[in-house]
C-alpha cells in the first residue's frame, strides 16, 4: 500500500512538473507557476528512484528565485525557498557546507512571516529552521549525513547488516525532510488545482 501512493505521489508531481513547464514556455512571468514548480521539483527530490537530489533541489531554488524576481514579495515562493534551502542544507555532507544554505532558509522563512505574519505554518518553519543545523550535526557526528545522501554504510560484515542500515538511512532521510516536504507538497498541490481550475465565464 505504501509503495502504490509513493508512486501515485511521484505520478502527480511528475505531472505537475509537466503542466508547468509547458505553461512557462507559454507565460514565462507567471510567478505562481514559477513557485508550482519549484515546489514540484522538491517534491520530485525525494523520491529513492529519483538519483539526483541535489540537482532538483537545485531546479527548485532556481525556479523559485525566478518567482522572486516577478515579484519579490511573494510569501509562498519565500516559504517555498527557504523549504528548498533547508532540503540542499540537509543533503551537505558537512557542516560547513549546509550552513550558508540554513542561514538562507531563516532569512527566507523571515521574509515570508514578514509578508504574512498571521500565517503559522511560515512562523513554525522559521522556528524549525533554527533547530535544524543542530539536527545535521547530529547526522554528521553519528555519520548519518552520507548515508542519507545515498552513499551507504562503509563496510558491512554481511548484506543483512548491511540492508536494515540502508533501510534505516532511507528512514532517515524521510523523517528529516518530513515537515519539509509535507507543508511543500501541500503547497503545490493547492496551487496545482487552483491552476486547473477553468476560469468562470462571462455572461
Amino acid at each position: 500500500m505504501e509503495m502504490s501512493n509513493e508512486l501515485d505521489t511521484l505520478v502527480f508531481f511528475e505531472h505537475a512538473r509537466k503542466i508547468c513547464e509547458a505553461t512557462y514556455a507559454v507565460n514565462p512571468l507567471d510567478a505562481e507557476n514559477l513557485t508550482r514548480w519549484g515546489g514540484a521539483l522538491l517534491e520530485l527530490s525525494q523520491f529513492p528512484s529519483v538519483s539526483d537530489s541535489q540537482t532538483l533541489v537545485q531546479d527548485a531554488i532556481s525556479k523559485l528565485e525566478e518567482a522572486l524576481s516577478i515579484n519579490p514579495r511573494k510569501h509562498d515562493a519565500l516559504w517555498c525557498l527557504g523549504n528548498a534551502q533547508t532540503a540542499f542544507a540537509f543533503l551537505a555532507n558537512n557542516e560547513d557546507e549546509a550552513r550558508p544554505y540554513f542561514e538562507k532558509a531563516a532569512q527566507y522563512f523571515q521574509r515570508a512571516v514578514d509578508e504574512d505574519p498571521g500565517n503559522e505554518v511560515y512562523l513554525k518553519s522559521l522556528q524549525l529552521s533554527a533547530k535544524a543545523p543542530e539536527l545535521h550535526q547530529e547526522m554528521i557526528k553519528h555519520g548519518l549525513a552520507q548515508q542519507a545522501l545515498g552513499a551507504g554504510p562503509s563496510s558491512s560484515s554481511s548484506s543483512t547488516k548491511a540492508g536494515k542500515e540502508k533501510k534505516k538511512s532511507s528512514d532517515l532521510k524521510y523523517d528529516i525532510f518530513g515537515w519539509v516536504i509535507l507543508a511543500v507538497g501541500f503547497v503545490a498541490w493547492v496551487g496545482f488545482s487552483k491552476g486547473q481550475t477553468p476560469p468562470p465565464s462571462l455572461r
